[in-house]
């Protein structure tokens, strides 16, 4: 079993890949004259998200409206639940947002009013998942999942052969299961006493907020059932997890990617830079509404090598960043569209049930 301590990436960048990259994208945001955040435009662009998320629920709380109404209201909170979490949370957290680090920390926070636990997912998206991708027992995002076999270093169960048919509505349970994963957590990346009180603290306190404005609202302010309550609930959170697990999994789960195994000295065949790029993939490049909405994530090769600039950035660097890679000899993983991309990672989930250590080529 892998851990972060005795995984080591090679050191030596003998052409210079990384180094040449990072000015190359560097002279292209100058040449244009954009800053690394997102200025003015994330911050309309975070606007509109939250009012998608919490435009819908006032609605709920003080419109009398039929039960199918209602519903689509509460897909509208998910679609808007999935848009802050991929669109403003993410870059706030890894802190490229804006300059200013308590705005940063403000939209960050966003992550609470979904729910969640800032200090929780840094650690496992911005420490494991960014530095250790695709690695089996280190990257959590491919790791433990019940029913699913995302890498082919994980055991092989006779279940798996049909994963490919019930994968999308385990997707679905994403962030339901978070409520739970956050207490796992915060015991799990917590090694000293003072930092395990303050972070056990700031989730208790998260989440009693959280579950008191999401349950005690609608009780106060709407005549409904405890059963038209979890109705509505699982109805948003069912259709954000869907949204953000598979376009998660469209980045690293999908034909030609890598899933680097450590040797038996705990080191790595290459370094971070290109470790990062042959376990990542993008999608959907053209679709300007696409990159909008799920914030950027379709350019995922961007994002693992510079989690530091804003997404709306990502298309001015990404010809820089794939024709930098194919100059150094470096597979750059492209699926045309949406559809492309979720064909490709239902290939992998039935060669992933099926195959226990051959990985599939891509075409």
């Amino acid at each position: 079993m892998s851990s972060v301590a005795s995984v080591r990436f090679a050191r030596n960048d003998d052409a210079g890949f990384f180094q040449e990259l990072r000015k190359r994208v560097d002279q292209t945001l100058k040449e244009n004259q954009v800053s690394k955040t997102g200025g003015s435009r994330i911050i309309g662009k975070a606007i509109v998200m939250l009012a998608m998320y919490l435009v819908p629920f006032a609605l709920l709380l003080t419109v009398a409206m039929p039960g199918y109404l209602m519903l689509v209201l509460c897909v509208m909170m998910g679609f808007g639940l999935a848009g802050i979490g991929m669109s403003v949370m993410h870059d706030a957290n890894h802190g490229a947002f804006s300059k200013s680090s308590w705005v940063n920390k403000l939209f960050g926070g966003t992550l609470y009013l979904l729910g969640g636990n800032v200090f929780g997912w840094k650690v496992q998206h911005n420490t494991l998942h960014h530095t250790y991708t695709n690695i089996l027992h280190v990257d959590q995002d491919i790791t433990g999942k019940p029913w699913l076999r995302l890498s082919y270093a994980d055991t092989l169960k006779k279940y798996h052969k049909y994963q490919h048919l019930y994968a999308f509505f385990l997707y679905s349970f994403m962030t339901l299961a978070f409520f739970a994963k956050d207490f796992k957590q915060v015991f799990q990346f917590n090694t000293e006493r003072k930092a395990f009180i303050k972070e056990f603290t700031t989730l208790m306190i998260g989440k009693i907020l959280y579950f008191g404005i999401i349950i005690g609202l609608p009780y106060y302010f709407m005549d409904i059932t405890l059963g038209q309550w979890f109705l509505g609930f699982f109805t948003v959170q069912l259709t954000a997890g869907l949204i953000m697990s598979t376009i998660f999994q469209l980045a690293h789960v999908v034909e030609g990617a890598d899933f680097p195994e450590a040797n038996d000295e705990g080191n790595l065949e290459n370094t971070w830079a290109i470790h990062q790029i042959k376990t990542t993939a993008n999608f959907s490049r053209k679709s300007r509404i696409m990159a909008w909405y799920i914030g950027g994530l379709n350019y995922q090769i961007e994002h693992h090598l510079f989690p530091n600039i804003c997404h709306i950035h990502y298309p001015l660097i990404s010809k820089v960043v794939e024709n930098t890679a194919k100059e150094y000899g470096i597979n750059y993983i492209v699926n045309k569209n949406l559809f492309t991309a979720l064909g490709s990672h239902i290939r992998m989930l039935k060669d992933l049930g099926r195959v226990s250590d051959q990985k599939l080529v891509l075409a």
